[in-house]
């Protein structure tokens, strides 16, 4: 949710400032308005979920093992980077520790997720690959994106070059789809559009990095355009899905992607990329709407927008408060024997695990 509307703000900002985008005439107020509803939001999941570490950290632990979870850990991070990039002023403006401060965690993140890719048992690449572990390459390409336009050198390739080499890794292992690959249910199938964010992200960020939209920022930006359109012509792999909040996994990739058309355009001025940016960016913008629009429905009116998690549940059922009772009742001498019956049949049933979907779990 943060990541689709700081990509957001970042959109609507280089749309302004663009100046094959110029005939738009956007005005700056919506980068502005975009950008601080993005900081609130942002501010608010953190507070949320700082909570949850501190009354619930079994199920931080959990999620922090999962193999599709862990990848969230990334999303955060790359938020920010997006509120960075995406400020009301120009980013050489900013200082640079800004930058240092949001890329540590990162590394920290790719030194632990990569190093078990390579070399953990139970969670090789081969094993535990699924699209969401883009979100692990991203981070890497918006952070050298980012560095690029703060005025940095070195860090930002240094990133850059791990990213790639690690999106490459990743892309061929799904696109195999080995056996030993635990597949995705059908409720994350929209995850299956963050194909397209690491190639149109690496695409900008080399842009930025070498200066002008060349030959390589080029093939990045076409692989992930053809990736666009080759789940858009899949319906059946996205129809009929119930709404959750992975559906917001359509926003960022739609809105990177239209990012890097936008400077595509720019680089390649004509009637047909100056219509594909404005296509792409509307899409982004349409989809972002609904999405939220959708959310706040569910959230509000259905009240069905957090369902049972039980990839994390740590919740055992609960005995009643009658069994509470018999176990606080001191046995009489004639029925001692059948009330120790009871305590132990009780105990039991109390200290029985939930079975996943007929409690709801906490997280």
């Amino acid at each position: 949710m943060c990541l689709g509307v700081s990509s957001q703000a970042m959109l609507w900002k280089t749309l302004e400032s663009e100046p094959s985008m110029a005939f738009l005439r956007v005005c700056p107020a919506a980068n502005h308005v975009l950008w601080w509803i993005s900081v609130a939001l942002t501010a608010v999941v953190s507070i949320v979920y700082l909570l949850k570490v501190v009354f619930y950290f079994e199920a931080v632990r959990r999620e922090f093992h999962h193999p599709v979870r862990v990848n969230f850990f990334f999303a955060p991070w790359v938020a920010c980077l997006f509120l960075v990039k995406g400020v009301p002023r120009p980013e050489w403006e900013i200082h640079h520790l800004f930058w240092y401060f949001l890329m540590v965690p990162i590394l920290c993140l790719d030194l632990k997720i990569y190093g078990q890719w390579m070399s953990s048992g139970e969670r090789r690449l081969s094993k535990v690959a699924n699209p969401s572990n883009h979100l692990a390459v991203v981070g890497n390409f918006v952070g050298a994106l980012l560095g690029a336009r703060m005025g940095l050198r070195e860090l930002p390739i240094f990133f850059f070059a791990v990213g790639l080499a690690h999106y490459a890794v990743l892309f061929v292992t799904l696109y195999q789809r080995l056996p030993t690959n635990k597949q995705l249910p059908k409720e994350l199938h929209p995850v299956f559009f963050l194909f397209v964010a690491a190639p149109s992200v690496a695409s900008m960020a080399w842009a930025r990095i070498s200066g002008e939209f060349n030959n390589g920022a080029k093939l990045l930006y076409f692989v992930s355009l053809f990736l666009y359109v080759s789940l858009v012509v899949r319906v059946n792999l996205f129809r009929g899905l119930r709404f959750s909040l992975a559906w917001w996994a359509y926003t960022f990739p739609m809105t990177s992607v239209a990012l890097a058309t936008v400077l595509y355009a720019s680089e390649v001025n004509n009637m047909l990329t100056l219509t594909l940016a404005v296509g792409l960016s509307g899409i982004a913008v349409l989809t972002v709407i609904g999405v939220l629009a959708t959310t706040v429905y569910h959230a509000f009116v259905c009240g069905d927008l957090f369902p049972n998690d039980v990839s994390i549940a740590i919740k055992q059922k609960r005995p009643k408060f009658s069994n509470i009772l018999a176990h606080l009742r001191l046995p009489t001498p004639a029925s001692s024997s059948s009330s120790s019956a009871n305590s132990r049949t009780t105990s039991s049933i109390g200290e029985s695990p939930v079975i996943y979907g007929h409690e709801r779990a906490e997280c």
